[in-house]
């Protein structure tokens, strides 16, 4: 695939019939080629100036009996994860509130579950319902869903449901046992199936290949409807999990990853998700070129961390991006969030230091052992 080949705003079109051949062509391009490709299809269908932004809360933490390789939440390892039962409505919506206010348009919520219990839908029902009624979109991952349970939560207002391939079907057995390929792609078709729009994405820098990332995206892209939000996490390699120890993954070939995505999903948000915290601004810049056009805001994903909301923000004003919220509200919200952080920071500092009154001057703090 050469430049001449490139999208163009009169040819390309929407396409559920790529081959893995062809996406492992695209990852083959020279780097500014594909980001010149990416950039063509992006500004076909979206803003390149506007990002869409998400806030993710874990309402149910840990002890999950899934063996994803990947996770600080499987109950098969030992992270040090603290184990949190399913959250109270009024907690939930607090942090709803807050994340309306620094400029989130949507309220992602996550449990570790393998599945709800059906005992559990009327309190989730409840929860959505809530956070809808704040004017947020709503989001939800909770792991396997039935078609009832699917269609109770599309019932309640719930405008989005994740559920991840992760990763390619050649590779998945590598990484998770517990739950089939697909039984993932069956609860994405009851998530379709009951009217929900549909977020499914996967995480890259597991040790998989080249090929497996093209053919993960192929098997998204190949969706009777693609996915209408593709989150592309990079690993966060968490201590006491197997993949704590894998070889990172070239920033490179993430960014390429991103680039593809949009190019075979071109009317989808493509989310930069978990990883972030370790990207430098100039990283998460080619990423927003390369097409990525959704971020989660705030300081933690579900068990990861993720940057500061103001930190985004001042990078939103390097780059000239913003969405309307965040147009809004950095000004006043965020600068609040700042001030306070540096009060915080001034007090931390005055706390490491303890006044020595025979030596009459400030001594450092001797940390116990």
């Amino acid at each position: 695939m050469s430049l001449a080949s490139a999208p163009t705003a009169q040819s390309h079109t929407i396409r559920q019939d790529w081959t893995k051949a062809e996406v492992e062509a695209l990852y083959a391009l020279p780097f500014n080629d594909l980001l010149f490709q990416a950039q063509v299809v992006h500004r076909q269908h979206f803003d390149p100036n506007e990002v869409q932004v998400s806030t993710l809360l874990s309402i149910k933490t840990g002890a999950c009996p899934e063996d994803c390789k990947y996770c600080p939440q499987s109950a098969r390892y030992d992270t040090g994860l603290e184990k949190e039962r399913l959250l109270e409505i009024e907690k939930v919506l607090e942090r709803a509130k807050e994340a309306k206010q620094v400029g989130s348009t949507r309220f992602c919520m996550g449990a570790a579950w393998r599945n709800p219990r059906d005992r559990d839908m009327p309190y989730i029902v409840k929860m959505v319902e809530e956070v809808k009624a704040l004017g947020l979109e709503t989001c939800m991952t909770l792991g396997m869903l039935t078609r009832d349970q699917a269609v109770a939560l599309k019932q309640a207002g719930l405008d989005y449901y994740n559920h991840n391939l992760d990763t390619s079907p050649e590779y998945y057995g590598d990484i998770i046992t517990t739950r089939t390929y697909q039984d993932r792609l069956n609860t994405l078709e009851n998530v379709r199936a009951a009217g929900m729009n549909v977020c499914s994405g996967g995480i890259v820098g597991m040790g998989e290949t080249v090929g497996d990332r093209a053919s993960m995206l192929v098997q998204l892209a190949n969706l009777p409807e693609q996915p209408q939000s593709v989150p592309i996490n990079m690993l966060v390699k968490v201590k006491g999990t197997p993949l704590d120890n894998v070889e990172d993954l070239d920033y490179f070939e993430f960014i390429r990853t991103i680039a593809v995505a949009r190019i075979m999903m071109p009317k989808s948000h493509v989310r930069l998700s978990a990883g972030r915290e370790a990207m430098n601004e100039q990283m998460q810049a080619l990423c927003f070129m390369a097409g990525a056009n959704s971020i989660f805001y705030g300081c933690k994903l579900l068990t990861t961390s993720n940057p500061d909301t103001h930190e985004d923000v001042l990078l939103f004003k390097k780059l000239g991006i913003n969405t309307e919220r965040t147009r809004d509200f950095s000004d006043e919200a965020h600068q609040q969030v700042l001030e306070e952080e540096i009060a915080q920071q001034n007090e931390s500092d005055k706390s490491e230091l303890f006044y020595d009154a025979t030596a009459a001057k400030p001594q450092p703090a001797v940390a116990e052992a």
